[in-house]
């Protein structure tokens, strides 16, 4: 593959940094810059990032790559991957409704109805209604073969009841797309049933969980009876598994794909070069991180080629989810030896380097060991689909 621009792309790349040049001032006049712009601390960061992302939206920049049909600009994989290069070089904030666009989004793309696309699609788009994933749960993290929570038909609704934990942004949140098991009968990936879910409708508790960060990110969301429309329900009774792999395969391919660790190992560079530049040791380990993030770089792209060939995305979004989340651990770790003791001082502190960074960076990165499937899931499913190895 040729990684040159095309005049095409050239173009577009040319587009994306005018308006950037002009629209992220103008947001910054508003928002400015919180403390760790890669990674804003969500419970200080929604409301900027959200009225980022209905900037974007107006300027016909978010879901680039969706059918125009549903608003979006049907743009290439190629400019999806030159959009998010811009952003992150720019400094700009993230979006927000991550969930909604990446995952719930394509679920009902491929496997809503008409009238289902007509409903949910545009909202999504502009984050006037944000997502969650009702996915994990306490006996059913990453094995989610093993969901418990009921979805009974009754009339024309099913009525929910369970309980789900981790779900990213449950307490911001206007929907969610839950996993639930609608045949009680049924064992493993059989038996289960997707539902779009109003976070509001009665029976539904939400309570935030305290994180190593101090934010209060994840949820748990239990559900007593809550009551959902039979319309919402996402592709085929008793076949949510479908619209779940479908799901799990966006959510992996996109957390592989960040392009901010690559901004991060840059950080990570030269905060060795103003603290250890002379010591062998790290200088090994800097260079064994610098070809982690090339390789994965480049094992991302080889996957884009894959899916330019018209190849759907597959077992191996497990493969950038793992390898990103290694090199992701393996930056922190670096950072925080660079320096020592004082790695561990958080934002505040006068003695705390680039105002407490990389204490925050030396917890939070040990949340995409967990996030989309944990490791022991990602590798399970490598040896399983793509090395053809006994289970």
């Amino acid at each position: 593959m040729d990684f040159a621009d095309s005049p095409a792309e050239a173009g577009f790349r040319a587009e994306l940094r005018a308006w950037l040049a002009t629209h992220l001032p103008a947001h910054r006049a508003t928002y400015p810059p919180s403390d760790d712009e890669l990674t804003l601390h969500p419970d200080k960061s929604f409301d900027a990032c959200r009225a980022w992302h209905r900037r974007m939206h107006e300027g016909g920049w978010v879901g680039l790559r969706w059918p125009r049909e549903y608003g979006g600009r049907g743009a290439s994989l190629t400019e999806q991957l030159i959009f998010a290069e811009e952003l992150i070089a720019a400094g700009a904030p993230p979006g927000v409704n991550t969930i909604g666009l990446g995952m719930v989004a394509p679920a009902i793309m491929v496997h809503g109805t008409s009238e289902q696309k007509a409903r949910w699609l545009r909202p999504i788009l502009a984050a006037d209604e944000i997502w969650c994933q009702g996915f994990s749960e306490p006996n059913a993290g990453s094995d989610l073969a093993n969901v418990s929570t009921r979805a009974a038909l009754d009339g024309d609704h099913f009525v929910i009841t369970g309980q789900k934990v981790w779900t990213s942004n449950a307490h911001r949140s206007d929907y969610c797309i839950l996993l639930a098991r609608s045949d009680p009968g049924s064992t493993r990936h059989k038996g289960l049933t997707c539902l779009l879910v109003d976070m509001r409708a009665p029976g539904i508790t939400i309570r935030p969980l305290r994180q190593l960060t101090g934010d209060s990110e994840f949820n748990e969301v239990f559900f007593d009876g809550a009551r959902v429309p039979a319309s919402d329900l996402v592709g085929t009774l008793h076949r949510g598994w479908d619209v779940a792999v479908t799901i799990l395969m966006y959510e992996r391919q996109s957390i592989g794909g960040m392009v901010n660790l690559h901004l991060f190992i840059d950080r990570v560079l030269d905060l060795a070069r103003r603290q250890r530049a002379d010591d062998p040791v790290l200088r090994q380990r800097l260079a064994d991180l610098v070809i982690a993030g090339r390789a994965l770089r480049l094992t991302n792209l080889r996957y884009v080629t894959r899916e330019l060939a018209g190849m759907p995305v597959g077992a191996e979004g497990s493969v950038l989810k793992l390898t990103f989340t290694d090199a992701y651990k393996q930056m922190a770790e670096i950072a925080a030896s660079i320096l020592g003791p004082y790695s561990q001082l958080w934002a505040g502190d006068s003695r705390a380097p680039e105002d407490g960074r990389w204490a925050f960076q030396s917890l939070f990165a040990h949340r995409f060991g967990i996030a989309g499937g944990t490791d022991q899931i990602q590798r399970n499913i490598i040896g399983d689909r793509l090395l053809g190895l006994p289970r």
